[in-house]
């Protein structure tokens, strides 16, 4: 049984299209920041189905670990898939995911997905972002949701890479894109000053130079 998990705040425009990429799964887990607008839960059970589509409402408080952690404790599913509101499991990575043999089952905790991203009107094929690899699909009580903004899992055993993307709809415009920025780049630096790491005029200066050339 896989379950998946969404984590949504102010996510209207996007969640339809994300929960239609995961009806295949047994059990849908939306865990909800108290979205401005409502999710609509009787259009969104009726569009996945009444019994597979569980909706909490949680605050985030700015901890995404925290929150995902949240899912994997309500999820039933003996396998738990995270999938942002902003991002579809591919036809091809869904059938990849369904076909998986007794052996990788049995043998691997967690898979990692490549991540493809949309901007701008196309694909993006090359830069950072094309090197992106996401430990998505994990076998419950393996590990955890660790790290504030910018969350990885903590997984014990064996993972493996699958094939096919996950598709990721990020920053419509480039305004969302820099309030995003914004936001994010607010809750690293509250998670470093909490864990008295501090900085350089060196690492001021040279990050970004080195950022740009890379």
């Amino acid at each position: 049984m896989i379950t998946a998990v969404v984590l949504t705040k102010n996510e209207e425009k996007n969640i339809e299209a994300c929960l239609g990429s995961l009806k295949w799964c047994e059990e849908i887990i939306v865990v909800d920041d108290y979205s401005q607008t409502p999710l609509r839960s009787e259009k969104l059970r009726d569009f996945v189905g009444q019994v597979k589509l569980k909706i909490y409402k949680r605050h985030l408080d700015g901890d995404f670990a925290a929150q995902r952690n949240y899912g994997l404790q309500k999820a039933k599913g003996e396998w738990v898939l995270f999938v942002d509101a902003d991002e579809r499991i591919s036809t091809a990575l869904r059938q990849e995911i369904i076909k998986l043999s007794n052996y990788q089952i049995a043998n691997y905790n967690g898979f990692y997905f490549k991540r493809t991203d949309y901007f701008g009107g196309r694909w993006l094929k090359y830069g950072e972002t094309n090197h992106i690899r996401l430990l998505r699909l994990i076998k419950k009580g393996t590990g955890e949701w660790r790290g504030k903004v910018h969350e990885i899992f903590k997984i014990k055993g064996y993972t493996h890479e699958l094939k096919n993307p996950l598709l990721h709809f990020p920053h419509p415009t480039i305004t969302e894109f820099l309030l995003q920025i914004n936001y994010y780049s607010d809750l690293r630096a509250e998670e470093l000053y909490s864990n008295k790491v501090r900085s350089s005029l060196f690492q001021i200066l040279g990050y970004p130079l080195a950022k740009f050339i890379q």
